[in-house]
């Protein structure tokens, strides 16, 4: 305790400077092929094939990578036996349509106001997302970042383009989950929780794939392996409320009330904006940028952020505390 407490932490920068510090992406917008929002039932047996897999392991506190796994002295025969009870409830999740997945997902013409992304339809504002800026000083001149940064800026006179979705992989594992442990079968529920968690974030990469190829289409010739895939060599990012770039929980009322998640995927928020159900994943697309941490910030952009929100400053404090 004494150490972290002695430990050197990086300055802040003021606010000001953090934006005047700021490096914006230059690029010529791709106008998506169909804006507008698209509901879709998932194939789990498609989805199935873009499973990450390292997760998976983490959760048995197996450490290592797949599938290299398998190979380790110490856990390698456990792994593999984890492994095989997996893909046999995976074959009768899919068979015997345990879960049902859906998606939601939007397209719309969007700029940046400052730190902030609009988005609209036409003249209509539809959602606005308030932006956080790393505010620590950084080293060799790099930029103090801002997803904002990466859409172009409405006082530029471009109309630019982003996207925002929300997935589901977890509707009618309450049932199963019931029956699990009605048995006292407490293995199988937890495998049956984790690869519902898979299967979302699975979801999440073969939707964001369609995104980039089809929909948005700003990379049709895209051709990835599905190492490539996990490595995220692709163009483009998908930043989620909560991640470090996007430590914001409170967006995802928003998104949700712009994608109409509720009708459409049967998903809901509780008071803390957890999602249910829990194998769920939603957030947003930019065709450019990359991801970084937001780590702290002080109290000048904490009362900005919640004067731009219009939220009072207290629940702001509730809601960043993390970032205080």
């Amino acid at each position: 305790r004494r150490e972290h407490a002695n430990k050197q932490r990086a300055p802040l920068l003021t606010l000001a400077q953090a934006r005047a510090n700021a490096q914006r992406i230059s690029h010529a917008p791709v106008k998506p092929n169909k804006l507008g929002i698209t509901a879709l039932n998932l194939d789990l047996a498609a989805i199935a094939h873009y499973i990450d897999w390292n997760p998976f392991f983490l959760t048995w506190d197996l450490a290592g990578k797949y599938p290299r796994v398998f190979d380790d002295a110490r856990i390698g025969e456990q792994a593999k036996q984890v492994f095989a009870d997996a893909q046999a409830m995976l074959q009768k999740i899919i068979a015997e349509k345990w879960l049902t997945a859906r998606a939601a997902f939007g397209l719309f013409e969007a700029n940046a106001i400052g730190d902030d992304i609009e988005f609209r339809d036409g003249e209509k504002a539809l959602l606005t997302w308030r932006g956080l800026r790393q505010q620590v000083t950084l080293s060799d001149g790099k930029a103090n970042q801002c997803l904002a940064d990466f859409v172009a800026p409405k006082s530029s006179g471009i109309t630019d383009y982003a996207g925002a979705f929300a997935v589901t992989t977890g509707l009618g594992i309450e049932k199963k989950l019931a029956e699990f442990e009605a048995a006292h079968d407490d293995y199988n529920a937890i495998m049956l929780k984790a690869l519902a968690d898979r299967l979302a974030e699975a979801a999440a990469e073969w939707l964001h794939e369609r995104v980039r190829k089809e929909y948005w289409g700003y990379a049709p010739a895209e051709s990835f392996s599905h190492q490539e895939l996990i490595a995220e060599s692709y163009q483009g990012i998908r930043p989620a409320p909560g991640y470090p770039a996007c430590p914001d929980h409170l967006v995802k009322r928003d998104l949700f009330r712009l994608l109409g998640a509720s009708t459409r995927c049967g998903m809901s928020l509780t008071e803390s904006m957890a999602m249910a159900p829990a194998a769920s994943v939603a957030g947003f697309y930019l065709a450019q940028g990359h991801y970084f941490a937001i780590n702290r910030i002080g109290r000048d952009q904490l009362e900005d952020w919640a004067k731009r929100s219009a939220i009072p400053t207290p629940e702001a404090e509730k809601w960043l505390a993390h970032l205080l």
